[in-house]
């Protein structure tokens, strides 16, 4: 698992349960929690390796970009930023201070986004 945190970019793994925690918290990635090891390893693997590049240059449709610029799971620059390149006119919303979770964390704002994305 040593290899998935490095992936992930988390130096200190001395917390982890699963695959992985946020820094300096105890609460456990909950959508691979409950898997087994293996299938927590092929689900990193998947989506850290699988490039999508070509499919989002077909989205044809009003696209909003969120994103926690406080993920520690995803990093910003080297993931959402470049793919939102790829998405012809899509939006980009980032917040400095949400994390891997910011649908939880910033319910409120992250509502209050989307209804004036959907609004425009």
């Amino acid at each position: 698992m040593a290899a998935a945190h490095r992936r992930l970019g988390l130096e200190d793994s001395t917390k982890v349960i699963g695959v992985a925690v946020l820094p300096g918290d105890s609460r456990p990635i909950l959508a691979l929690e409950h898997a087994g090891g293996r299938a927590q390893c092929e689900s990193v693997k998947a989506f850290s390796e699988t490039d999508f590049t070509e499919d989002l240059k077909k989205f044809d449709v009003p696209t909003l970009v969120l994103h926690g610029e406080d993920d520690q799971i995803v990093p910003v620059m080297d993931s959402v930023k470049k793919s939102a390149q790829h998405i012809k006119g899509a939006k980009e919303i980032y917040y400095p201070d949400a994390p891997h979770g910011l649908t939880a964390t910033h319910q409120d704002r992250v509502n209050s986004d989307l209804l004036a994305f959907l609004r425009s």
